[in-house]
C-alpha cells in the first residue's frame, strides 16, 4: 500500500489491518503526578497532539491528580502553557485547544489519603455526565515508583477498578522503573495482580513507542533478503549503543539509587536486545510478540560469579570534562551526589545469547551519561568475505545501522568500486531517514504508547515475566557491583565515549565500538 503523507496518520507496522484513524472507545485518562516534569513534557502534549490528529475518541476527559493547589482553570492554563513549550505541533490550534481543554478536570491531595480519592471519583462520575466517557477509565502512574503500591491499594479500597469482564474498562499505565531489583520486582507484580487483572496493566517503556524500534520488526520480517542471513552464520557481532550527552540533570537523589544498569540497561537496551535477536513470532498480536521476547531473555548467559562480571562488565563514571565546547562539571560535583560515590553513569556489557540462531555471537550493549553527542543505535555488523579478492584491507565488512535517536532511520554499509581504471573499493552507504522519505515528523512515542493503552493493546507494553526475566540478568550484575570487594567505576572524562577498560573489552575478542 503506497504511503499517503496527506493522511497524517500514525503507522501501525504491527497490526496493519488496523486503521490508523480507528480511534479509542470513549474514556477518561487520570494522571497521578500531574504537576511533575512527565505530564508536563510528555503526557498532556501527546495527548493534545493525538487530538490534532482526530485519533482521540469523541468523548474524552484528563483528571490531573498531584499535592500541588490548582483550580480546574488554573491547571488546564498549565498545561496548556506546557503544550505551547513541548508539544512537536505548534502553535497550539485555538479551535482545537478549546474541546481539549473543556475536558480537563484537577484533584489536589495526598495519594495516601483516601478522601483524594473520593473527590476523584466525584470528577470522573461528573465527566461520565457531562462527556460521556462511559466509565472507562485509564489511570497513569507519572509518579515515583514508591507511591506505586499506595495508588494501587486506593484504587482498589475505592472500587475504582473494575473486572477485566467489564464491559467498562479499566487499565493501569506503570512507569519504569518497575522495581530496582528481582525481589522488588516480584514484590510489585503480586500486589500488581491482587488488584488488576494482567490483561488491564501496561507497564510502559518509551523506547518501544519509537518509530525506528517498530520499524527493525518490520524490516526483518517484512523483508525476505534480510531474514535468511540474521543468524550466526552470517552475523559476526551485534553493537548496541544508547548514550546520551547530558549529565544527571539535577536528579542526584534519583541516580544515587538507580544508576546507569537500573536506569538503561534493565529496561530500554535490553528492550532493543530482544528485538534484535527475537524469532519471528507466530502473529502480531501483544502476547506472540512478548512470548517471543521473553525466550531471549531467558536465552541470555547470566554472570553468576565475580570473575564472570570482571570479564564481562566494564563500569564507568564520568570525570569533568568538555560537551559540545562547553565545560561540565564530573559526577560527583553535581548536586545531591555522595562523596566519593561509587554509582555507575557508563557500562559496556558483552552478552552471549544461547540459542541455535545466536550462540557464539557476542551482543556488546554499552550506555552511558556525558556521551560526546546523543545517539542510541544498533549496529548488526556481517561477517568479512571469505576471500580478499581485491587485496588485503580494501574491503570492510557489511553493517546494517538501525539509527534510534536521534535521526531515526535505517543505513547499510557496503563495498563499491571508486570510478577510475583501477578496481578500487570503498566503503559506502545506502540511507533511509524517517524524515526525508516520509516528508512528515514521526509521533512522539509516547503518542503510540498512549493511544495503544487506550485502546488496549499491549504489544508495545512489557509483560509480568518479562520484566522479572530482564531484572534476573541486571540483578546479578547489580549484586557483584554493588559489593564493596568489586572495584569502583572507571573515571571517564565528560565528552568522551567512556573509559579506556570499554574498548578493551572488544580489543579482547579482536574487536572495536563503531564510531558514531
Amino acid at each position: 500500500m503506497p504511503y499517503a503523507p496527506e493522511h497524517d496518520e500514525i503507522p501501525n507496522p504491527l497490526r496493519p489491518g488496523l486503521r490508523a484513524d480507528s480511534a479509542p472507545e470513549p474514556c477518561a485518562v487520570v494522571i497521578f503526578g500531574a504537576s511533575g516534569d512527565l505530564a508536563h513534557r510528555k503526557l498532556v502534549p501527546a495527548l493534545y497532539n493525538l487530538a490534532v490528529g482526530a485519533h482521540l475518541p469523541a468523548a474524552f476527559g484528563i483528571v490531573g491528580v498531584s499535592k500541588s493547589a490548582y483550580s480546574h482553570d488554573e491547571f488546564a492554563q498549565d498545561m496548556r502553557e506546557a503544550v505551547g513549550r513541548f508539544s512537536r505541533t505548534r502553535p497550539i490550534d485555538p479551535e482545537i485547544w478549546q474541546d481539549f481543554a473543556a475536558g480537563i478536570r484537577y484533584v489536589a491531595g495526598s495519594f495516601d489519603d483516601p478522601d483524594t480519592f473520593a473527590r476523584l471519583r466525584a470528577q470522573l462520575e461528573e465527566l461520565d455526565r457531562t462527556r460521556s466517557t462511559r466509565s472507562n477509565r485509564l489511570y497513569y502512574f507519572a509518579t515515583p515508583p514508591s507511591t506505586f503500591p499506595t495508588l494501587l491499594k486506593q484504587l482498589k479500597a475505592a472500587g475504582m477498578i473494575n473486572s477485566p469482564f467489564d464491559t467498562r474498562f479499566t487499565r493501569v499505565v506503570i512507569e519504569k522503573p518497575f522495581g530496582r531489583d528481582l525481589p522488588s520486582a516480584r514484590a510489585l507484580n503480586r500486589l500488581v495482580l491482587e488488584t488488576c487483572d494482567e490483561r488491564q496493566v501496561f507497564r510502559i517503556d518509551h523506547y518501544l513507542g519509537k518509530e525506528t524500534v517498530q520499524n527493525l520488526l518490520v524490516f526483518r520480517f517484512a523483508n525476505s533478503i534480510f531474514e535468511p542471513i540474521w543468524n550466526r552464520r552470517y552475523v559476526d557481532q551485534v553493537q548496541i549503543t544508547a548514550g546520551e550527552d547530558l549529565g544527571i540533570e539535577g536528579r542526584g537523589r534519583y541516580y544515587e539509587e538507580a544508576g546507569i544498569l537500573r536506569d538503561m540497561i534493565q529496561n530500554h537496551v535490553l528492550q532493543l536486545v530482544c528485538l534484535s535477536a527475537l524469532e519471528p513470532p507466530v502473529s502480531f498480536d501483544a502476547d506472540s510478540v512478548r512470548d517471543e521476547k521473553i525466550k531471549v531473555l531467558r536465552a541470555i548467559e547470566t554472570f553468576d560469579t565475580p570473575e564472570q562480571v570482571a570479564r564481562n562488565v566494564v563500569l564507568g563514571q564520568y570525570a569533568p570534562g568538555s560537551v559540545a565546547g562547553a565545560d561540565v562539571p564530573g559526577y560527583q560535583q553535581e548536586k545531591e551526589v555522595a562523596k566519593g560515590s561509587r554509582t555507575p553513569t557508563f557500562v559496556a556489557i558483552r552478552l552471549n545469547i544461547r540459542s541455535w540462531r545466536w550462540d557464539g555471537v557476542p551482543f556488546y550493549i554499552r550506555s552511558g551519561k556525558r556521551m560526546p553527542k546523543r545517539a542510541t543505535e544498533i549496529a548488526v555488523h556481517f561477517r568479512p568475505v571469505p576471500h580478499p579478492l581485491f587485496g588485503e584491507g580494501t574491503t570492510q565488512p557489511n553493517v546494517l545501522i538501525v539509527r534510534v535517536q536521534p535521526e531515526e532511520g535505517i543505513a547499510l554499509r557496503f563495498s563499491a568500486k571508486v570510478p577510475g581504471e583501477r578496481f578500487r573499493p570503498r566503503t559506502v552507504s545506502m540511507d533511509f531517514r524517517y524524515g526525508t522519505t516520509f516528508a512528515a515528523a514521526s509521533p512522539e512515542a509516547y503518542e503510540r504508547l498512549l493511544l495503544d493503552a487506550m485502546r488496549g493493546d499491549q504489544t508495545l507494553f512489557t509483560r509480568k515475566d518479562e520484566v522479572e526475566a530482564a531484572w534476573r540478568i541486571v540483578g546479578n550484575i547489580l549484586k557483584v557491583t554493588e559489593s564493596s570487594e568489586f572495584p569502583p567505576p572507571y573515571p571517564y572524562p565528560a565528552g568522551t565515549w567512556g573509559p579506556a577498560a570499554a574498548d578493551e573489552l572488544l580489543a579482547q575478542d579482536r574487536r572495536v565500538w563503531r564510531r558514531l
